[in-house]
């Protein structure tokens, strides 16, 4: 019995805490959107809107959790494929934008 409260004794002592910080749950649907602005097309159609793809992180960064879920959950709408399912997206985005500067 001794050896065996010697030896859990050990194993507490030996075993450092884990710390665990708090994720914000809208993390991964902000880095989603975010890559999205990233890719090229997506890049060059933004751009001949006039909306440079650093600003429009920048403002995907200031939106709520709310807002960032709502995009996310559009962008999951549509269907992958043609040239109107990009144009839709991209009016999504800048709709959302637009929303958010004023």
């Amino acid at each position: 019995m001794r050896r065996f409260l010697m030896l859990a004794a050990a194993l507490l002592l030996a075993v450092p805490p884990a710390y665990a910080g708090m994720i914000r749950p809208d993390d991964g649907e902000r880095e989603r959107v975010k890559a999205l602005l990233e890719r090229s097309e997506v890049r060059a159609e933004l751009e001949k809107h006039g909306v440079l793809a650093r600003e429009a992180a920048a403002r995907v960064d200031a939106m709520t959790p709310a807002e960032v879920q709502q995009l996310a959950g559009r962008i999951d709408a549509v269907t992958a494929g043609g040239q109107s399912t990009q144009n839709l997206l991209l009016v999504i985005i800048i709709i959302l934008l637009v929303i958010i500067v004023l």
